[in-house]
C-alpha cells in the first residue's frame, strides 16, 4: 500500500470519528456524561473488555486450527503458534476497522502469515473459510431475527428499518456470490470479466491486466478452500460454532453494559437482539469501522433501553469497548511487528549480507 493511500486511509478515518463524536456531543452536558460513564461498575466493565478480547482471540483460534489442520508450513518450517494468530487476528482487526467496508485486513493478514513461512496457498484457504463462515453466520442469525422477532424489530428499529434490510440483503449477495464462486466458478469468472469490459466501455475504469489476474485469483482461492473443505466438514463444523460465540460475546457485550450501570427492566435477550440488528445493518456498509452510522443508530434503537441520562455514556462505553480500544490494542500489535520484530530480521539480514561482502572480498 502506498504512503498516500495510507494517509488518506488515515485522514478519513480521524475526520468521521471527528465529525461523529462532535455530533454527539455538541450541545450536551459533557461533565453529567462523564459522571454518569464513572458509574459503571469496574466488574461489568471487566466483562465486557474480556468479551471484546474474545472476538478478536476467537478468529486468531480459527486461523491457528485450520492451519495446524492444514500442516501449513514450507519445507523445514512450522505452522504459526496460538500466540502468533492471535495476533494476526489483532492486526486484521485494525486494518479492516481504518478501511472502508473492512476490506484492508486480509491482505495485510496474509502478508504476515507468508511472511512467518505459512505457505500462501494455506494462509488463503485459511483467511477464506474464516471470511465464509463469519458472512454465513451473520445472514443466518440476521434472517432468524427477522422472521422470529419481525414485529418487535420493527418497532424497536423505527426509521431504520430498511437499514437493516440493506445491510442484510448486502450480506446475502455476498453469500450468494462466494456461493457462486464455489459452485460455478467458470460462470462467475465470465460475469466478472464482462462487467469488468462494460465498465471500461463506460469509461468508468480503466484497462488493467492486473485487475483481471486479481479476479482470477479470487475465484481460484475460493475454490481451493471448498476443495479443502469439502473433506475436512468436522473442521467446518467447529470452526463454525466458534463463529457463533465470537459473533455473539459483542452483542451479549452490550448487555454487560446495561447491568454495568445498574438497569433493570429489560430482558438480555432484547438487548442482544437489538445490538445484533445494528451491527447486522452497518456491517456492509462502506465507512471506516462503520462510524456515524453506528453510534446515530444506536441512539435510536436503545433509546428504550438506556433510559434518562444513560443513552449517550452506554454508547461511549459499549463502542469505546468493542471497537475503539480493540483498535489501540491492534494498532499496538501493528506497531510491535512493524518495529520491534523487524528490528532482529533486518540486523540479521544486514549480518549476512556483510558476510557476503567479505567471503567475496579478495584476498
Amino acid at each position: 500500500m502506498s504512503v498516500k493511500k495510507r494517509m488518506f486511509q488515515a485522514a478519513l478515518f480521524l475526520l468521521i470519528m471527528f465529525l461523529t463524536f462532535y455530533t454527539l456531543f455538541s450541545g450536551r452536558n459533557l461533565a453529567e456524561i462523564g459522571r454518569c460513564v464513572m458509574k459503571m461498575s469496574p466488574w461489568y466493565l471487566a466483562a465486557a473488555v474480556g468479551l471484546a478480547l474474545f472476538f478478536v482471540c476467537a478468529e486468531g483460534f480459527m486461523i491457528w486450527y485450520l492451519l495446524r489442520a492444514m500442516k501449513a508450513k514450507k519445507d523445514g518450517g512450522k505452522a504459526s503458534s496460538l500466540f502468533r494468530c492471535i495476533q494476526y487476528s489483532f492486526i486484521g482487526f485494525f486494518y479492516s476497522g481504518i478501511t472502508p467496508s473492512a476490506t484492508g485486513g486480509q491482505p495485510v493478514q496474509l502478508y504476515y502469515m507468508n511472511r512467518d513461512g505459512n505457505r500462501g496457498s494455506d494462509s488463503t484457504v485459511v483467511l477464506m473459510t474464516v471470511a465464509v463462515v463469519y458472512k454465513f453466520v451473520l445472514v443466518v442469525m440476521g434472517f432468524g431475527i427477522l422472521l422470529f422477532w419481525s414485529g418487535p424489530l420493527r418497532s424497536e428499529l423505527g426509521s431504520y428499518f430498511p437499514l437493516y434490510l440493506l445491510g442484510l440483503s448486502l450480506n446475502v449477495v455476498l453469500v450468494f456470490l462466494i456461493l457462486g464462486v464455489m459452485l460455478f466458478p467458470k460462470v462467475i469468472l465470465k460475469a466478472a470479466l464482462f462487467f469488468e469490459r462494460l465498465f471500461i466501455r463506460m469509461n468508468i475504469w480503466k484497462t488493467s491486466g492486473e485487475r483481471e489476474e486479481k479476479i482470477r485469483d479470487f475465484i481460484d482461492s475460493y475454490q481451493s478452500a471448498v476443495t479443502w473443505l469439502r473433506g475436512h466438514r468436522g473442521k467446518l463444523l467447529c470452526v463454525t460454532f466458534v463463529t457463533v460465540l465470537q459473533r455473539s460475546s459483542v452483542f451479549v457485550l452490550t448487555y454487560m453494559v446495561y447491568l454495568g450501570f445498574g438497569l433493570s427492566g429489560t430482558d438480555a435477550l432484547r438487548v442482544i437482539l437489538l445490538q445484533a440488528s445494528v451491527y447486522i445493518a452497518v456491517d456492509m456498509l462502506p465507512l471506516p469501522g462503520a462510524q456515524g452510522i453506528t453510534e446515530l443508530m444506536y441512539q435510536t434503537v436503545f433509546a428504550n433501553v438506556f433510559t434518562g441520562s444513560y443513552l449517550i455514556p452506554s454508547m461511549l462505553v459499549s463502542r469505546g469497548v468493542n471497537f475503539y480500544f480493540l483498535l489501540i490494542v491492534s494498532l499496538g500489535v501493528v506497531l510491535a511487528n512493524r518495529f520491534v520484530k523487524s528490528g532482529p530480521r533486518l540486523k540479521a539480514s544486514l549480518s549476512s549480507e556483510g558476510q557476503a561482502r567479505f567471503s567475496q572480498r579478495p584476498e
